[in-house]
């Protein structure tokens, strides 16, 4: 099958394709040719495709360059983009921001494929439409020569929406779910010089239905692009299960690794290091396609908490039969212990009370584009008004944010990318009849495989208390089964869903936490007295929108009132704001949905943060940093 066959854009019509060539996912575990290399942070095994890429902009796929891939394409009329970045911020198209409409709605009917009976295949087409537009990205590079001879793949840690890659004319894959990697093997096509990698985006697919946050609408290729080599013999994946026993000074760790390549002759040595980085446990084996190394007991254990943030670190090096290191793989982990006891949820054995916000990835310049230096100064802020907790809302972050909450003490609410609001709730009221995922099955392997990305990728993490299975998507069947896969993991921690509030039908099935958004502190207060099935957590609440965050008080005081309320996430963390120039004065000056002429728009909805788009705090902080200096644990 030739390149052009294998880009169908029949796929971004159904749902039932949302990955094609894309490998498993996997740990966010660090991998090096050596310990040296490790300790130095620098990996020569990894290689950054950021930078400047030919690009060119087209407002349908019928106007697409569609042969751009080949290598005898003329591209001399394409222009350059920024990766990472979003095509919208970069000039083209149109800023839009939404809270829960879709965005064709008023221009365009659309519904998802597979859930009105009457039309299967869904009305109003993503690859026959006169506005989907298209992000034609073209790159050469030449390949590292630490890479030479080795399996090299290609990673994009975030692409939005839907987009198909080539490499030198080859067809390589296609990916959706814009929040987590997508992974490629380039090793049949690579040579060593000249490489040109291609990728087709489509700002929409079905993907859209499951994509409807309250946040401006971009699209491009907006994270990390990078080349990962993979020696002769690779840790594929690092499953860690470390037990604190209720002692709060003992415990056990099981490492399972999941290996690739030529394995035969090879050993793996995994050692487990204390916070002074001094070992404390080291297992030697044969490493297999599947190896098991468990350390049963382990003493003198520092748990892991907001105030103790008491990380370990393990190495697994893999040995050749020559006795040379091939790989030095390493991840973090933290000993801790969650449970609900009665209605009461314990962290190490102690109450846990959240004291939290919901943050999305924001920069008032960049967008979804965030730098390490962008979340630093959110954990500053964090850290500076006792803010112990942040809900992912709603789609996995960068992992690095979750390597800053692990050393920092933050606990995590990690949501599955799902928001389906448009689809269920409509002028206000409830009205579910097309409602994604609902009950279809097909939906369901939709929402299935954006569960098991995001468990996958982020499993190690001590920060993450909770899985969340998504936002404002009604509830059915397909959450069900998203509830069951995180529990089926067994690995300890709580599932959530507020959704579930509004189809009761499965609150026995779904989520172990009752979870409202903005119930007043009086309803509140009436479900907690009433032998609450499950304790209490808003998940949203206060709203922090113009003159409001008011109030606090009375939440607060609900931890007094009973030992079921866990706390919850003001929304939200910043403002959804773009800092812009003026058009008359040329002055920074920062504007809202609506501003650039986008309809339909929720206008000033997207400023209801606690610090404005720059980072700078607004006033209402002043009263988070009084309460929550009270309460959080």
């Amino acid at each position: 099958m030739n390149s052009k066959e294998c880009q169908n854009l029949a796929w971004l019509d159904d749902p039932a394709v949302f990955r094609v060539g894309k490998l498993p996912p996997h740990s966010d575990h660090a991998w090096f040719a050596d310990a040296r290399e490790a300790s130095g942070g620098r990996s020569s095994l990894a290689f950054s495709l950021n930078g400047t890429w030919q690009f060119c902009y087209s407002e349908n796929p019928h106007a697409r360059p569609a042969d751009f891939y080949r290598e005898d394409f003329d591209a001399g009329q394409f222009g350059a983009l920024s990766v990472p970045g979003h095509i919208e911020l970069a000039g083209y198209g149109h800023v839009h921001y939404l809270n829960k409409m879709y965005p064709w709605e008023s221009r365009q009917f659309r519904r998802p494929a597979h859930v009105l009976s009457e039309k299967p295949h869904g009305c109003g087409s993503f690859a026959d439409t006169p506005y989907n537009p298209v992000g034609s990205y073209r790159r050469t590079f030449d390949l590292p020569p630490a890479m030479a001879g080795l399996r090299v793949r290609l990673r994009f840690d975030g692409a939005e929406q839907a987009f198909f890659v080539w490499l030198n004319g080859h067809f390589i894959g296609y990916s959706e779910d814009s929040y987590t990697p997508a992974e490629f093997d380039l090793t049949p096509f690579l040579r060593s010089r000249e490489n040109l990698l291609c990728v087709e985006i489509y700002k929409w697919s079905t993907a859209a239905f499951a994509e409807d946050q309250d946040y401006f609408r971009f699209f491009g290729i907006f994270r990390d692009v990078t080349l990962l080599a993979l020696p002769a013999a690779h840790i594929e994946d690092l499953d860690l299960r470390p037990e604190l026993h209720p002692d709060l000074t003992s415990g056990s760790l099981s490492v399972r690794l999941k290996s690739s390549g030529s394995l035969s002759g090879c050993a793996v040595k995994v050692t487990l290091y204390d916070e002074t980085r001094q070992p404390i446990a080291e297992k030697t084996c044969a490493l297999a396609s599947e190896t098991l190394v468990v350390f049963p007991e382990l003493h003198g254990l520092k748990p892991w908490s907001h105030f103790s943030p008491s990380l370990y670190k393990l190495s697994a090096e893999i040995i050749g039969g020559d006795g040379n290191t091939l790989e030095y793989a390493v991840s973090s982990l933290g000993f801790r212990r969650i449970e609900i006891s009665g209605k009461t949820v314990l962290l190490n054995g102690k109450r846990l009370r959240i004291c939290g916000v919901n943050r999305h990835e924001w920069n008032g310049r960049t967008g979804r584009c965030l730098t390490f230096e962008d979340q630093l100064q959110d954990i500053a802020i964090f850290k500076r008004n006792h803010i112990n907790a942040v809900r992912t809302s709603h789609y996995p972050n960068q992992s690095e944010w979750y390597r800053l909450c692990d050393q920092n003490g933050i606990y995590v609410m990690a949501e599955t990318n799902l928001e389906s609001h448009g689809s269920w709730q409509k002028l206000g009221e409830t009205e579910p009849s097309w409602n994604i995922p609902g009950n279809s099955p097909i939906w369901e392997t939709v929402v299935l495989d954006r569960a098991q990305n995001q468990y996958e990728l982020l499993k190690n993490h001590p920060s993450i208390l909770f899985w969340s299975l998504g936002n404002e998507a009604y509830a059915g069947t397909a959450l069900a089964a998203m509830n069951r896969y995180y529990k089926e993991k067994n690995d300890g921690r709580l599932t959530h869903y507020e959704g579930v509030t509004r189809n009761r039908k499965y609150e026995n099935e779904i989520s172990d936490l009752e979870s409202r958004m903005y119930a007043s502190p009086a309803a509140a207060a009436k479900y907690l007295s009433e032998d609450p099935a499950k304790p209490f957590i808003l998940c949203e609440y206060l709203h922090s929108m113009g003159n409001s965050t008011g109030g606090l008080k009375e939440y607060m005081e609900l931890f007094d009132l009973s030992d079921a309320f866990v706390g919850g996430f003001i929304w939200d963390y910043i403002d959804k704001a773009l800092i812009v120039p003026d058009n008359l004065t040329g002055q920074d000056c920062i504007r809202y949905g609506g501003d650039f002429d986008d309809r339909p728009s929720d206008y000033a909805y997207s400023a209801d943060g606690l610090v404005f788009a720059d980072r700078t705090e607004k006033p209402a902080m002043q009263e988070v940093r009084y309460f929550y200096e009270r309460y959080e644990t």
